[in-house]
């Protein structure tokens, strides 16, 4: 996809400006300009997480297109922090779907992001879980910490270093967290499967 580049000059326009301008408008023009003021940054984001020029060059362009979806479902104040969170979480959903969530994906050469181990196939490790109620309903249940954390790293994509910034914790505490959440989600949907073969017996 070829982006559409400014053909005004909107320059003297804040981010906020042209943000506002687009959502009431629509024009991707004006998205496109202010996509452009941050092409460079996102690229370079990109390669640090591919380790390829031509990859990165297709998912600046990928991330204009996933822009306009997630511009119609969320509000946004700060447009740069939050587009460079999107494009952080597209290229870690990008490398989860190639690699098993137990091996350790090398981001540089002294940073490493750690995935949940997924030999015990818990429920929430299974890809299907934006379809179950009764397990929406189980994490709904669980403590505060234990359903930010659930909710950040499965439905979010944040890694253990970004959730413990996020939730003002260390990640050793995030990793706590998640495991005693996703026993307590076992224990739910157990007694929720038990309550089921009852009731049919």
């Amino acid at each position: 996809m070829a982006l559409n580049l400014s053909r005004k000059n909107y320059d003297d326009q804040d981010d906020g400006a042209l943000l506002s301008e687009y959502l009431s408008s629509g024009d991707l023009e004006i998205l496109g300009a202010l996509y452009s003021r941050y092409m460079e940054l996102l690229y370079g984001l990109c390669l640090k997480y591919f380790k390829n020029r031509e990859r990165s060059q297709d998912a600046v362009m990928e991330l204009f297109e996933k822009l306009i979806i997630e511009l119609q479902r969320h509000k946004v104040d700060n447009f740069r922090s939050w587009l460079y969170v999107m494009a952080k979480n597209y290229c870690l959903m990008e490398l989860r779907s190639k690699k098993n969530e137990s091996l350790k994906i090398s981001i540089d050469e002294h940073e490493y992001l750690f995935m949940e181990n997924v030999d015990e196939m818990h429920p929430m490790d299974r890809g299907d879980y934006n379809k179950d109620k009764v397990l929406e309903n189980c994490i709904k249940q669980l403590k505060k910490e234990q359903r930010e954390c659930i909710r950040l790293f499965y439905y979010e994509n944040q890694c253990y270093r970004d959730i413990a910034q996020i939730i003002n914790s260390d990640e050793k505490k995030v990793k706590s967290y998640l495991q005693n959440a996703k026993r307590n989600l076992k224990i739910c949907l157990d007694g929720n499967d038990k309550r089921e073969k009852r009731e049919y017996e």
